[in-house]
Order: C-alpha cells, then structure tokens, then sequence
C-alpha cells in the first residue's frame, strides 16, 4: 500500500506542499477557513499520518520531555507528573515517565535511554549517585531540572518545599496543643536525601525553640519494610511519645497501617500529623491534620522552567533553587 505523503494532501486539497506543512505547524495566522477545512478534509480522506521522526530531525525536536521520579507510589511523585503534564500538554509536548525506585543503576539507565530517544529536556527526582553523569549533563548545557531534592556539587536547577518549616509547622502546633513526647518517624536517611534530612532538622529547631528536651529514642529511621515493626519498639518504651509526626505520607500509611491493627485510637492514645497532604486526609476518621505540600504549583514551576532552558539552549544560565512553602491543615487527629 503507498505511503500517503504531504506532495498528496497537498495535491487533493489544491494547495502548496508548504501551505500543508504550516497546517501541519499550527501556523493559521494567513490561512483562509476554507483553505484549513480543504486540507483537513484531505488528511482524513487519504488517512495521512505525519512522519514524527522526519519532523523531529528537521525541528531539531522531538517535542517530548523525560520525568524521572524516585517512586511512583508516592503520592507527591504521580502530582508532580500531573502537573507537570498538564504544562506539557498546553505546549503540544509529550512526556515519558520512568520510576527508578531510588536505583541509581535504574536512574543511569533511564537517562541514557531517555538521551538516546533524543528528549527535549529532562525532570528527576535524583537518586543522588549518579554525580558525575549529573554533571557531565551540566557541562552540556542541557535542558536538566532536580525537583524535590538538592545534590552536593551540581549546578542544576531545583524545585523543592521548605521541609524545615514544614517539620517545624507540626512540631510546633503538637506543642501548642499540650502535646510534649513528640516523636518523629521518617525513612532511612542513609541516602542524605535532601527532603529528610531537612524535615529532620526543622523537628530538632522545633523542639530547641519551645525548649522541649530532644529524646533521642523519639526519632525513628528506617526503610518503609521495618517501620511498623519500629513503630511497635516505640509505642512500648517505659515511656512512649503522646504525638508522632509522619515523615512523608508512606510512613503516614504505616502508622495508620499499625494503628488499626492494634486497635490504637487516634488522637486519644496517640496524637498524629503528617507531612503530605494525602487524599484521604479529609475522609479518614479521625480526619487527618496534615501538611500540604504545593505540589501541582512546584510540577508546574519545575515544567516551565525546563521550557525556559530547552527555548533558550545557548543561554547558561545560573542554577536557581526555588523553595514552595508548606502549609498546616488542621483537622481532627491532635
């Protein structure tokens, strides 16, 4: 069967080969209605498809973005690639989303493929391993952006929350509410992923400006697998916190997890917050104090700047880190 190309839409329709390709562009500003209709009319009656990979080659542009997300269970990961989406598809670009699970083996191997598929530009969610590829991308000038997360050593733009204020909103407002044996519950902080480390530190700044002691035993870290297991070590000490602060909304499912499991009543046995606003929150009973990252604004904001840096690719420009901030939602579970 022939191949049906742009010389035949143009010949059914009565029009240039190149009045054709402006349709194919957009490009409408001279273009008469009865002109689009004939050529629209052509495209349909002869079942052209355009050829993407010629086009890409003559635009120097696939039109298409890589989205690289730590875990894709995560709440904030599957809002960030909605944004982030959406602002890709106002501008008629196209998204490949890749979950590397934290795997910096997983995490190369997606930007190589993503590379070779000749993406526009890329979003990450960085493992933080893979420094000197982070970098070589940067000596590149190419289109990169870090969302969430920071890495020592590398010029990239980021995109992330405030997460000291976010852990000192809690800490501050479970104080206020009477509450002093305030633990903290996060995952493993072995990775120095940016997002714990700093929600760690606004618990600690929390405590130290109310002048509450640091209990030590009150800090939990560990991988997702082991946190019930802690959890219970925790709420069994000769002396167990009367409030925990949820690190992020997986740890926040495993509380909530351990809870119904032991018939724990929240808040009269143990007073909660968490951070990510989950969808749940409102309908969960209790309903869930939580606090809300921006997160569809900071997809939005890590997209557009991506464009700016894919629009102008000659233009180095200096690395930026723009900071979202958090906010309390106060329900019923303190």
């Amino acid at each position: 069967m022939k191949k049906i190309t742009i010389a035949d839409v143009a010949k059914h329709a009565g029009v240039s080969k190149s009045t054709v390709s402006q349709y194919l562009n957009q490009r409408f500003d001279y273009m008469r209605e009865e002109t689009k209709e004939r050529i629209e009319d052509a495209i349909e009656k002869l079942g052209y498809r355009p050829n993407i990979l010629a086009r890409s080659l003559k635009q120097k542009s696939t039109t298409t973005i890589g989205v690289i997300v730590a875990n894709i269970l995560h709440e904030f990961s599957t809002q960030i690639i909605r944004a982030i989406e959406d602002v890709c598809n106002e501008r008629d670009f196209h998204v490949i989303v890749c979950n590397a699970d934290d795997n910096p083996d997983k995490e190369k191997k997606y930007i190589d493929m993503l590379r070779a598929k000749q993406v526009d530009g890329l979003i990450a969610i960085p493992t933080g391993e893979n420094v000197s590829l982070y970098q070589d991308l940067v000596k590149e000038n190419y289109p990169f952006v870090f969302i969430d997360r920071l890495i020592e050593g590398v010029d990239i733009d980021a995109v992330l929350l405030d997460n000291e204020k976010a852990s000192y909103l809690a800490v501050e407002s479970f104080i206020k509410h009477g509450y002093s044996k305030v633990a903290m519950l996060a995952p493993s902080l072995h990775s120095n992923i940016t997002p714990r480390i700093e929600r760690l530190n606004g618990y600690k700044k929390a405590l130290e400006q109310y002048q509450v002691p640091l209990n030590e035993e009150y800090l939990v870290n560990c991988e997702i697998s082991e946190m019930q297991q802690v959890l219970d070590r925790l709420l069994h000490l000769q002396h167990p916190p009367n409030a925990i602060l949820a690190g992020n909304d997986l740890v926040l499912y495993e509380v909530l997890a351990y809870s119904k499991k032991l018939n724990i009543q929240i808040p009269d046995d143990v007073a909660l917050i968490g951070i990510d606003d989950v969808s749940y929150a409102e309908v969960f009973s209790p309903a869930l104090t939580t606090i809300a990252q921006p997160t569809f604004e900071m997809g939005e904001k890590a997209a557009n700047i991506l464009f700016e840096k894919i629009q102008n690719k000659d233009h180095i420009n200096q690395a930026g880190i723009y900071r979202f901030e958090p906010r309390l939602l106060e329900r019923e579970s303190y």
